[in-house]
């Protein structure tokens, strides 16, 4: 048969031609797409783009984990591996900060750093099921999973940037306001540091004091691009500040104007319409899921990006987990089916992020209800890649053009 002398012919000779194959003989040819070349793929391009990547940055924590935790036993033969876990590996062992990022005891330190982690251990702003507080807590754990190596993207944070953790905020659980207060000033601090302050939550009530903490230390104007599948902009919930109010109070600001308020993936039955309301009276821009479906992610984000940064000075990104659909992200206080598949909200943070943004947040991540930590690793793969995002585009460090009210503590 043609196939078994193909196959058991040694002298069959074989060369790639724009991505054919040429045989001689009478043999069976292979076809592939007849423009194939592998050097127009991307991830070729990837594994090319690798090599011009630094290692100064691996070399100086494999050596500073050495001094740390002991040159190894002397029956390792890998030099490298220390006596006690220092760095990233391994990657289930160690004490867990989010990407095995250096812990900044001393606060006033976030300074020596692009950005800064801070974790905000709040669920008191809750109307259904609670456990945002441990946010913090499960994404640093699941981040242990990552590498700083994004091999698409072609970046390296530990090569290309600074990052540390900053710890959590203390926040007082029965007590809305003074947990704000708290929250504000963390916010303050890090981002008049000139570190882009990049928030673990927490329910959503802390968009509001997130927002303010940054807008009282610029006179500049701030757009919002928020990603969720409620619209969050009712005044109040339960006569408190709850997660369903952030936007009314931080548009309230005068320099945080609804009008560059952008809300993605709104829909679904769990959208007071005391939110609606006031949306319609703020003028806000909304974005539902079937607007996503039929006008597609390139376009949606351009509308988000010229409504957000018009008349503006920065952007700031609130990612609410549920804005996914549920089945990939079950570990949330409302789950809501029909919201992004995984791949669309990746693709639309990165398109927003590439034009730069004065802090992000991830909110509404609840452990309790997850299941093998995917919601915070999802939580974890958007701050990974807004962060790849900047050092791809060469946008880490632009908020700091804004920072003309610092506050010093």
């Amino acid at each position: 048969m043609p196939f078994s002398n193909w196959d058991n012919d040694p002298s069959a000779r074989r060369r790639r031609v724009a991505g054919a194959v040429e045989t001689s003989g009478t043999d069976r040819p292979r076809h592939h797409h007849p423009d194939f070349d592998k050097m127009q793929l991307k991830g070729w391009q990837a594994a090319l783009k690798e090599k011009d990547l630094p290692g100064d940055g691996w070399a100086k924590e494999r050596e500073w984990a050495l001094k740390m935790g002991l040159a190894g036993a002397d029956s390792i033969e890998d030099k490298s591996i220390p006596t006690f876990a220092r760095g990233e590996l391994p990657h289930y062992a160690g004490i867990n900060t989010f990407l095995k990022a250096p812990y900044v005891e001393d606060v006033r330190e976030v300074a020596n750093y692009d950005a800064a982690v801070l974790g905000v251990p709040f669920d008191g702003g809750t109307t259904y099921r609670p456990g945002t507080r441990f946010e913090p807590q499960g994404v640093r754990r699941i981040s242990a999973l990552y590498t700083p190596y994004n091999y698409e993207m072609g970046v390296d944070l530990r090569e290309q940037m600074t990052l540390c953790d900053a710890g959590d905020v203390f926040t007082i659980p029965a007590n809305l306001e003074k947990s704000f207060d708290q929250i504000s000033k963390a916010m303050s601090h890090v981002f008049s540091s000139c570190a882009m302050p990049i928030v673990v939550g927490g329910d959503h009530s802390i968009g509001f004091p997130t927002v303010r903490g940054i807008a009282e230390c610029t006179t500049k104007n701030i757009g919002i691009v928020h990603f969720d599948r409620h619209a969050d902009i009712q005044e109040k919930d339960l006569d408190e500040r709850m997660h369903t109010t952030p936007w009314f109070h931080a548009t309230n600001m005068p320099n945080v104007s609804p009008k560059n308020l952008v809300q993605i993936g709104i829909g679904g039955w769990q959208v007071p319409r005391e939110a609606v309301v006031e949306a319609r009276k703020r003028d806000t821009t909304i974005i539902s899921m079937s607007d996503v479906e039929e006008l597609g992610i390139d376009k949606v984000a351009e509308i988000a990006l010229q409504t957000a940064w018009d008349g503006v000075d920065a952007v700031y990104m609130s990612f609410d987990i549920d804005c996914v659909d549920c089945g990939f992200v079950p570990g949330t206080g409302w789950p809501e089916p029909g919201g992004f598949l995984p791949r669309e909200a990746l693709a639309l943070v990165g398109k927003v992020a590439a034009e730069g943004l004065c802090g992000l947040e991830v909110v509404e991540v609840s452990p309790p209800y997850d299941t093998s930590d995917i919601t915070s690793l999802f939580a974890t793969r958007v701050i990974v890649d807004v962060l790849g995002t900047r050092v791809a585009r060469n946008k880490m460090g632009a908020h700091k053009s804004i920072i003309d009210k610092p506050k010093t503590f």
